[in-house]
């Protein structure tokens, strides 16, 4: 595909799913499995935004990925100064 990188594709995509399912587990059992997962969404929608930019998609393209790291990484901030 465009971006080059069809390999990581499952591999995104499962490690997607599993932070999703951490934050919502997390909310519910303990706040560590809410801080660890919110981290790792927060890393990966981060390195996200990094590819598009380095594939010359503009600001608003790949806003969607900056948009989810800042929210996660508010998140995972929330969560540290609450319980830890």
């Amino acid at each position: 595909m465009r971006y080059n990188l069809v390999r990581f594709r499952r591999t995104t995509g499962y490690l997607q799913l599993l932070g999703a399912i951490g934050l919502v587990l997390g909310l519910y059992l303990q706040p560590i499995v809410l801080f660890i997962a919110a981290i790792g969404l927060s890393l990966l929608m981060l390195a996200g935004f990094i590819v598009r930019l380095k594939i010359k998609d503009n600001f608003l393209q790949s806003s969607p990925s900056f948009f989810f790291a800042v929210l996660n990484s508010i998140i995972a901030f929330k969560t540290y100064t609450l319980y830890f």
